[in-house]
């Protein structure tokens, strides 16, 4: 299934593409509204969802409803960096022993379709194309061979990056977090649908210039290997997202340098999932206080 958080009449709700229409969920009381909500009813509100898609025709048009990210606010968001040989090997560093992870803030998560902020502090606007997954049970110490049930599917990332802040911290949060940095979608793919998501084409365009070109195959940790080490220190709670990295072709690493500009469109297609894209605009230079 391709799940999807969308909104009409204002109002959010979760759903299934069905070829160019929208199942709603809400056509079945018992299945919960919020993506979030959803995943952690577990098995049960999947098996209802799919017999609901099975039945029930779509509801709205595609074309008609606004598609948000399908978590529009995970409770957490872990980026792995320096995880394809061929990008490790244009930033001239090390292959790392151990997985790398840092954090991107909730707050930056964008949909399909969303403008991408160029900083009004920064013009070292960065992409990065990545395969990410969604966690759908709350877990703990998972080994690997056995991280595959917790994955409730998959999706298109785009680990925006302003590279100047993110070169001033080890950390690289908030390089990593600026609103509108951390695009997600178009829907969530269930795992079942992904028959080996360690061997899906990814390529990443910037307006009609293919700039990333490369397979899930080339990553030196795997999404399994990636649930068993960090649920070693943590819980993984149903809607987090983890992004597995971003393969060579960034615009940093460019000569001359490819950064973003205003009026550019990244699009990202990930093999058997979709295409994620969004236009950078000019970040609104108002002070805002909510």
């Amino acid at each position: 299934m391709k799940l999807v958080t969308f909104i009409h009449n204002g109002l959010a709700r979760v759903g299934v593409v069905r070829d160019d229409g929208v199942v709603d969920s809400q056509d079945d009381s018992q299945i919960p509204a919020t993506m979030i909500d959803f995943l952690a009813a577990g098995d049960s509100a999947m098996v209802r969802m799919r017999r609901l898609v099975e039945s029930a025709q779509p509801k709205f048009v595609l074309a008609e409803v606004k598609l948000v990210a399908p978590v529009p606010r995970p409770g957490k968001y872990l980026a792995i960096a320096l995880n394809y040989a061929d990008h490790i090997a244009e930033t001239g560093k090390d292959k790392p022993e151990y997985p790398s992870f840092f954090t991107k803030q909730s707050t930056c998560v964008i949909g399909h379709g969303e403008a991408i902020h160029m900083p009004n502090v920064s013009n070292k606007l960065d992409y990065e194309g990545e395969l990410a997954f969604v966690i759908g049970k709350r877990c703990r110490h998972v080994p690997v061979d056995k991280a595959h049930r917790v994955i409730a599917g998959f999706t298109v990332a785009n680990d925006v990056s302003v590279r100047d802040f993110q070169a001033r911290s080890p950390t690289m949060m908030i390089g990593k977090s600026f609103d509108t940095g951390g695009p997600l979608g178009p829907w969530l793919v269930t795992s079942d649908e992904i028959a080996d998501p360690h061997n899906l084409n990814i390529k990443t365009w910037v307006d009609d210039e293919l700039r990333q070109n490369s397979n899930t195959q080339h990553m030196i940790f795997n999404c399994y290997e990636m649930v068993a080490y960090l649920s070693q220190a943590m819980t993984l709670e149903p809607g987090d997202v983890i992004s597995t990295g971003t393969p060579s072709g960034v615009g940093v690493k460019m000569q001359p340098r490819g950064y973003l500009k205003v009026g550019q469109t990244v699009r990202i297609e990930i093999e058997g999932i979709g295409t994620l894209s969004n236009t950078v605009v000019a970040e609104p230079d108002e002070s805002v206080i909510f």
